[in-house]
């Protein structure tokens, strides 16, 4: 295929799923701006009790990524008994794991008092994140049937249902959050069960789709899993177990700094979440062109066509280059303007601004990596880059942004630096190891990395 030819593919198939991706961000971008007309406090209440539930369930979404790349090789091989049994193996995984999250945050959320926050802000943030993380089970079934179709490459369905979802959350903040139609006035709780009721309705609508569309019959996919394989199993959690771990070393990176941020003050802690807010909108958009190069990859490989293979991975790192470039130049010339869309404090908008400088710096560090772990997830590497994840975020990231916060000066900037530091030597890390492996997969005619026996 041409330059050109791969461009029109990827693009195709990515454009539903930047929206999509950009779906599960957009309910707590909604969230944040509308709470933010509450005060700081409830801002930085969700900035909290977000920062815990967004580690856990990136590492949900993790989970659900196996899925993908393995349902991809087996299209390309035109193996359709396989792609069912792939989904009924996802569904149970990822239901027992959206379970098992569940325990974790609730027993997290018992420690929200010992990590030396504002008290008026872990009283708001507790009850918030009780019922957002009911929203967990909801979204993993979700997760199962769109992570299915995207391996086929049929985007479009979960972006539209992730659209109107999102639509609705904005329209339930207003009744929930203020009271409207006779409701009880909720603040920011109104704002968790708004975005819970979106959830259900999301797993509702795709499950519905994909389990009655004439377009899935051939798979004749099930709920029960009778003829159950341990080997399956194993190789669905293979994937997805460390790509779940990817997610959270960043995510809780951010989360993490968040904390740090409320050793500041609240102000602090407020404008870190307009900033992040802001810079996860381009992330998740970024992780739709990673996940497009993964399925690129992966099914390329299940037709033996190794060179094309390396092509499509190529394009999406031009592509996502291209468009971070864009978003960073966004970020600054909107500092100060963005900001107000959450808040009306002036001093947080400063705050805020700043901080976006930062975010615009890193922009393309950030698309570059996410890409990076989707065309190497495309090719199931996901062992080193999960190391390389964990050393450029907790080992080096994180220590130096805590020197530069609280040893030398740098306050709320300080932390942030050490995020630019981490995304950058992690992006130029991923981008090496997916340029020399595809390049020996090319010269060896066979998958370098993908050598566990299909079964």
């Amino acid at each position: 295929m041409t330059f050109r030819n791969h461009l029109k593919t990827t693009l195709i198939l990515a454009y539903p799923v930047m929206l999509s991706q950009l779906g599960q961000v957009a309910v707590g971008v909604a969230d944040s701006m509308m709470v933010g007309r509450l005060g700081a406090v409830p801002l930085a209440a969700s900035s909290l009790a977000n920062s815990i539930f967004f580690v856990i369930m990136m590492f949900g979404i993790g989970i659900s990524m196996g899925i993908t790349p393995l349902v991809s090789v087996a299209d390309g091989k035109g193996k359709s008994k396989r792609i069912s049994r792939l989904f009924t193996h996802g569904l149970w995984i990822n239901l027992i794991t959206s379970l098992i999250l569940m325990t974790v945050i609730l027993g997290l959320s018992q420690g929200l008092h010992y990590l030396n926050q504002p008290e008026e802000v872990v009283v708001l943030a507790v009850p918030y994140l009780f019922i957002i993380t009911a929203s967990l089970v909801p979204m993993m079934i979700f997760q199962t049937f769109k992570q299915m179709a995207e391996g086929l490459s049929q985007t479009k369905q979960a972006m539209f249902i992730t659209i109107f979802a999102n639509l609705v959350n904005v329209f339930l903040n207003w009744v929930f959050i203020w009271g409207k139609f006779g409701f009880p006035a909720m603040g920011l709780n109104g704002a968790g069960l708004a975005t819970l009721i979106s959830r259900i309705l999301m797993m509702l609508l795709m499950g519905g789709y994909i389990l009655s569309s004439t377009r899935y019959l051939k798979y004749h996919l099930k709920l029960m899993n009778p003829g159950a394989s341990l080997l399956m199993y194993a190789r669905i959690l293979k994937i997805g177990i460390p790509t779940g771990f990817q997610f959270i070393f960043e995510v809780s990176a951010f989360g993490t700094a968040a904390i740090m941020m409320g050793w500041i003050g609240v102000n602090a802690l407020a404008g870190h979440q307009i900033a992040l807010n802001l810079a996860s909108i381009s992330y998740m958009l970024a992780t739709g062109l990673a996940t497009a190069g993964m399925i690129r990859v992966s099914n390329q490989i299940g037709k033996s066509d190794f060179k094309a293979m390396r092509e499509a991975g190529m394009v999406v790192f031009a592509l996502v280059t291209g468009f971070m470039f864009i978003c960073g130049v966004i970020f600054f010339a909107f500092r100060f303007f963005l900001p107000t869309l959450y808040i009306n404090d002036p001093e947080v908008i400063s705050l805020s601004a700043s901080l976006l400088i930062i975010a615009g710096l890193f922009q393309i560090s950030d698309g570059v990596q996410v890409v990076g772990l989707g065309v190497l997830r495309g090719m199931e590497d996901v062992k080193v880059p999960t190391l390389v994840t964990l050393m450029a975020y907790w080992v080096l990231g994180l220590p130096l942004g805590y020197v530069l916060a609280f040893e030398l000066g740098f306050a709320e900037k300080g932390i942030w630096y050490g995020l630019l530091i981490g995304l950058t030597i992690t992006a130029v890390m991923l981008f090496y190891r997916f340029n020399s492996f595809s390049k020996k997969t090319i010269l060896q005619k066979t998958p370098v990395l993908s050598s566990t026996p299909e079964k």
